[in-house]
């Protein structure tokens, strides 16, 4: 974890103590529920009775995991298709042509139509109450995957697993701006997403052991990919209604004394204790703010990357390691038994899990610099170079099963390089648009625009365009180097924005305090970069 920023300042006394914040919404409808804190725990928040680091290591206990362990089942479980591929399932629905394809590209057409919608819900209710169900319903859709007969009931089942999956990240990452102060966001988002990386793995090693199920009730082990990792989406998500927590104002594991300095500590640079009601006024301020789009063009261009990868990592290296490598190298077994499907794909499985380690490993430690650097721009920048390093190696490699470990190298970059990147690429929009329901709505834009890149990604890696995959492969590096052009058009639009607005009026933090606060259009607002 980051170093904590340094303490809050104390509440003053009550002779001096300026006016309270208007409660929030939750504060309001739930005041019953934890009531308020009296005049002698007040006097008693300070540096000498709330530890900020340890209170700090105490929120990301309790937040972190639980959101994490949701995304890391929501991309488990939109990810497992290329895991099911392998084990059968494009022979078992006829699928001929491109029709994986389409069933890929349906997932994101449902993900990006509700991403927006979904955010104004959960602005309009509870994390506790919209998150966990969300889970349900698409563990729901997940485990009916596992039992689809035929190419209409995929692409079904595609479509509405993405229309539920689709408030998760935006809704977390607006979540994080009601617990964090701007400068702790960061860290935490990219903690949270890299539960995606870890789902890769995890993933490989799950299908790996479950596709050992082939002939239990059916030939082939895909079905039971779909069906187990549903059902434990479904239980977990069912635990989720007690292990996820509301906002500040209402949250049960917290004091008091900590929910009065955890306002305070908010109150000093944020919008997160502002008494805001939804207005439509507020989603407009979201799609009218050129910024906010940029934000999302900055995801699209890592979107494409991203989700091609983990769709299509475990046939990128099937093609290759299913050859002579295989032949070379396990035990020197008998052909016809490398030669069988079953014997292919687990080790394709398997082979899937040391790229995403690493990807987990440099998204971890590019946050942990980025946030301690306060820069963001530049390490986004270096980060979708270093995956492109991985998508050249790809491409210049004209034999992959010659030299299949050529191109394993090139997967160990471009993992190492899009899952860092996108993680920082992410956390802009909730670091710096103020205004807690154009905040939300902005999340979601970015989710939606990014996605679009997505839906074009999953028409790229075409049946006969293996082991190369040049067309793939080459999207993938353009849209790379243009997340470097638009990463490097924000980080020059937003430093000249702040050098404008400083030439007006000097910057304030504390806007929490402030009853005149008109978000980050407002000119004391300073956006980072």
């Amino acid at each position: 974890m980051t170093a904590a920023e340094p303490l809050a300042k104390p509440l003053a006394d009550a002779e001096t103590e300026p006016p309270a914040a208007p409660e929030s919404n939750l504060q309001s409808e739930k005041k019953g529920e934890t009531g308020s804190a009296s005049s002698s725990e007040l006097e008693d928040v300070g540096p000498s009775a709330i530890n900020e680091r340890a209170l700090l290591r105490k929120l990301d206990w309790r937040l972190l995991p639980a959101v994490g362990i949701l995304y890391l089942l929501s991309f488990l479980d939109r990810s497992n298709v290329g895991n099911a591929r392998i084990e059968g399932l494009a022979d078992d629905l006829g699928m001929t042509g491109n029709q994986y394809l389409t069933g890929l590209t349906l997932y994101f057409v449902g993900y990006v139509i509700f991403e927006v919608p979904c955010n104004i819900i959960l602005k309009r209710t509870t994390p506790r109450f919209w998150l966990p169900t969300l889970t349900i319903l698409w563990g729901v859709v997940a485990t009916l995957m596992g039992v689809v007969q035929n190419l209409s009931g995929f692409f079904a089942a595609r479509f509405f697993l993405g229309v539920t999956e689709s408030g998760l990240f935006p809704g977390v990452v607006y979540y994080f701006s009601m617990w964090y102060k701007r400068r702790e966001r960061q860290f935490r988002i990219s903690l949270f997403f890299s539960a995606a990386a870890l789902a890769g793995s995890f993933g490989g090693i799950l299908a790996y052991g479950i596709g050992h199920m082939a002939g239990v009730v059916w030939p082939h082990g895909w079905h039971w990919i779909f069906i187990l990792e549903g059902l434990a989406t479904i239980v977990v998500a069912v635990a989720a209604y007690w292990f996820i927590h509301n906002y500040p104002d209402t949250a049960e594991f917290i004091t008091e004394k900590e929910r009065v300095f955890i306002r305070d500590r908010l109150s000093s640079d944020s919008d997160a204790t502002h008494d805001e009601r939804f207005t439509w006024g507020n989603v407009a301020k979201a799609l009218k703010d050129p910024k906010c789009w940029l934000y999302g063009l900055s995801f699209h261009t890592m979107s494409l990357p991203l989700y091609t990868y983990s769709l299509f990592l475990v046939r990128t290296i099937r093609s290759p390691f299913d050859g002579n490598w295989l032949t070379k190298t396990v035990c020197n077994m008998q052909p016809s038994i490398i030669a069988s499907l079953g014997y292919k794909a687990a080790y394709a499985q398997l082979l899937t899990i040391p790229p995403y380690a690493f990807a987990f490993v440099t998204t971890l430690t590019v946050a942990t610099i980025s946030e301690r650097l306060h820069q963001r721009a530049v390490f986004v920048i270096g980060s979708a170079l270093f995956a492109s390093i991985g998508y050249i190696i790809l491409l210049s490699n004209t034999d992959p099963i010659g030299r299949p470990g050529v191109s394993y190298l090139g997967t160990f970059f471009a993992a190492g390089g899009i899952y860092p990147a996108t993680a920082l690429s992410l956390s802009w929009p909730a670091i710096n648009v103020s205004g807690q329901t154009k905040r939300a709505v902005a999340n979601a834009m970015q989710i939606s625009i990014g996605n679009l890149g997505a839906v074009l990604g999953t028409q790229l890696y075409r049946q006969f365009d293996g082991p190369r995959y040049i067309v793939g492969h080459s999207f993938a590096l353009g849209y790379l180097l243009g997340n470097v052009a638009v990463s490097s058009l924000l980080y020059f639009l937003l430093k000249k924005e702040n050098t404008r607005r400083e030439a007006i009026t000097p910057e304030v933090q504390e806007v929490g305090d402030l009853l005149d606060w008109d978000g980050d259009d407002d000119q004391r607002w300073r956006f980072q970069y």
